[in-house]
């Protein structure tokens, strides 16, 4: 099984990370919200992360508000050589602390000032646009990516939550290092909650592995662990290891252009979590799990 993973590998700025990383969403409070209610606790994960060789981390400004970037410069910074630091903009909160479309031109602009701002960066080193809602044309909003790129703010453009047609129009527009869609075991398909269409898929994978372009799945275990997949847990057994262990080895296995980012604010959890890359599925397993 392949234990690193390189974005955009033809570009002139590659960056090969470890799998898997750490998406950081969980550090919040409620509703991925204000202030984690162990801010020891979350500083600790954060350090015990690049301790265990984990060296990308996901982060966005509307987890908290700047929640988690905040965290991650009271824990890391100044920052490890190696260090990926991946964020997210296209949305924000409103005052009643709702999830809001934040993708004009000017929007994504102020966004990405603000996440260099609270990171403490020059220039992030990887930025997807969040497709969420339709206020603005997706090729505007991708514009508005490429062309920050262009001045030096962001050094690779990624594109999340988008349908295949979304990401094929992206890719027709300048080079998309990486992928951030709802992708897992038991989260294979568009999921719509409420008013708000998570994309998923095999398809988006498909175009993915055809591009060589890493697809970095969410919701990859929080879905699955509700749904108590039989086939996963038959696993688990079989190995003595978690429900979630076997969901993150299942990624690992299934492709090797995915970029597990497993969250979680349980510092013992996270280290169930690192040893699922040391579960290894044989391809009977596979077929089983599929």
């Amino acid at each position: 099984m392949q234990t690193t993973i390189t974005i955009a590998g033809k570009s002139k700025h590659p960056l090969t990370v470890n799998r898997p990383g750490y998406g950081t969403m969980r550090l919040t409070g409620d509703g991925i919200y204000g202030e984690p209610a162990d801010r020891p606790g979350a500083l600790q994960i954060l350090r015990r992360a690049i301790e265990a060789g984990v060296n990308f981390l996901d982060t966005a400004d509307y987890y908290g508000e700047d929640v988690t970037n905040r965290l991650i410069v009271e824990a890391l910074y100044p920052y490890p050589p190696d260090l990926v630091i991946c964020t997210k903009v296209g949305v924000t909160r409103d005052a009643g602390k709702n999830v809001i479309p934040f993708n004009t031109p000017a929007d994504l602009r102020r966004g990405i000032e603000n996440n260099l701002r609270t990171l403490k960066l020059d220039q992030i080193q990887l930025v997807h646009f969040r497709v969420f809602g339709n206020a603005t044309p997706f090729e505007e909003s991708m514009q508005a990516m490429f062309d920050m790129q262009r001045e030096g703010k962001i050094l690779h453009v990624g594109a999340s939550n988008v349908s295949p047609e979304q990401l094929r129009i992206a890719a027709s527009m300048g080079d998309i290092a990486t992928v951030e869609n709802m992708y897992g075991h038991t989260t294979r398909t568009t999921l719509v909650v409420g008013d708000h269409t998570n994309q998923g898929g095999e398809e988006v994978l498909k175009i993915c592995e055809e591009k060589e372009i890493p697809l970095i799945p969410y919701y990859s275990v929080f879905q699955s662990m509700p749904q108590k997949d039989e086939r996963l847990i038959a696993i688990a057994q079989k190995y003595n290891a978690t429900v979630a262990q076997i969901s993150i080895a299942w990624l690992l296995h299934r492709s090797q252009w995915i970029l597990p980012i497993p969250g979680t604010s349980s510092l013992a959890h996270f280290e169930e979590n690192l040893k699922a890359a040391d579960i290894v599925l044989t391809a009977e397993d596979m077929r089983f799990l599929e």
